[in-house]
């Protein structure tokens, strides 16, 4: 199916079926209920799951296939957003011409730093790279101010020119279909909703997705894993390894630009907080959280921490004290202050503590613990059933 082998096209259709039913699967608990905390079925996170799904993809193909580690992707992110949004404010709110102006522009800038950096590999690519997000998120906060708005961040104003906007609706849209148009569906306890803007990133995220499984099964995908395998030795053979580097930082530089466009999408507002250093650190948590190398371990890992931020951030001490009110007073205090630790304001606690877990028992990240798991219920199923003498 599209050129792709079984395994991946059976691999492609479970991603496929996870994504479009998503509204279902991340509301497992009725929305009265006391766990409806953990529901994760709303359109806002949803979208977030796949936009950063899209950003880890495009970072694993650089780092999972060549190796470098890029500590500055945030700054394409960034410059994504920022394309966007002056679309809107120069053509219309359409969010076709934003996402291919930020495509465009995150290739470009992508081209440059990477053509700089990737003089240098190891860490002195890594911390090359970091300077040059650090130098655009400080130029976009004080040098670049009229192309950015500083601080206060780039927004659409009501006397921006908007040339194609005609008698187009006032808010993002896809050829008048509002982004953030949402229907709901009410089963019994149950509250499920369904958002043209989160359908509209998920296919991007699945076309990106396919994309990515092209590249990883190409000859250009086997000779980005040699270069990683011993780039030295490829140089001896006397083979030029720095146009498919370079070609791997673009591409993945376009990812990023994709996913900063998408966000802009959802809020047509760009900050230079998104080219900071600590959004090139989450990107790099989420690709090795999920597995490095791997085809669906980025998307696991985005979904990991985003569902993380989102959900744990949002228990407190009050939702703390009505799960734990069974217990005796002195107790339960003792039991909240406990988890208050880990979650709330505290969940980037649980967060390393998880990570610190997987990256000691599981170096695979979660495909590898997906991998245990399958091995663990095959060795059962064949002790279960052993062979006929």
């Amino acid at each position: 199916m599209f050129g792709l082998e079984k395994q991946d096209s059976r691999l492609l259709i479970v991603v496929a079926i996870l994504t479009m039913c998503a509204p279902f699967i991340l509301n497992p608990f009725p929305a009265e209920s006391a766990l409806a905390q953990f529901n994760a079925g709303y359109p806002d996170l949803m979208q977030r799951f796949v936009i950063f799904g899209i950003f880890a993809i495009g970072f694993n193909i650089l780092f999972g296939l060549t190796g470098y580690l890029s500590f500055g992707h945030a700054a394409f992110l960034g410059i994504g957003s920022y394309s966007a949004v002056w679309m809107f404010k120069l053509l219309s709110y359409n969010v076709v011409p934003a996402l291919i102006l930020s495509v465009i522009t995150a290739g470009l800038f992508a081209v440059v730093i990477g053509y700089i950096s990737l003089r240098r590999s190891g860490i002195y690519f890594s911390i090359l790279t970091l300077a040059f997000a650090q130098m655009s998120y400080n130029m976009a906060y004080s040098v670049l101010t009229p192309l950015t708005n500083g601080e206060t961040g780039l927004q659409v104003y009501s006397n921006d020119p908007q040339y194609l906007k005609g008698d187009g609706p006032d808010v993002t849209h896809l050829f008048g279909f509002e982004m953030r148009a949402a229907s709901e569906l009410n089963i019994g306890g149950w509250t499920f909703d369904f958002s043209i803007g989160y359908y509209l990133s998920a296919l991007i995220m699945l076309a990106s997705f396919y994309l990515a499984i092209r590249i990883f099964r190409s000859p250009f995908g086997l000779m980005l894993r040699a270069i990683k395998a011993n780039q030295t030795r490829l140089n001896y053979t006397g083979i030029s390894t720095r146009p498919y580097t370079l070609a791997a930082f673009v591409i993945s530089g376009m990812y990023a630009g994709l996913a900063g466009g998408l966000l802009a999408c959802m809020d047509p507002l760009a900050g230079a907080e998104r080219m900071q250093w600590t959004a090139s650190g989450e990107v790099v948590l989420m690709t090795i959280l999920g597995g490095v190398g791997t085809l669906l371990g980025p998307i696991l890992g985005a979904g990991f921490i985003k569902y993380a931020e989102n959900i744990f951030s949002k228990i407190n001490e009050n939702v703390l004290h009505s799960w734990f009110s069974f217990l005796p007073d002195g107790l339960e205090s003792a039991v909240v202050w406990f988890f208050a630790r880990f979650v709330g304001e505290g969940w980037h606690m649980t967060l390393g503590l998880m990570f610190m877990l997987i990256v000691i028992f599981l170096p695979g990240g979660l495909i590898e613990g997906g991998q245990r798991i399958g091995r663990l219920f095959k060795g059962k199923s064949a002790s279960n059933n052993p062979p006929a003498e």
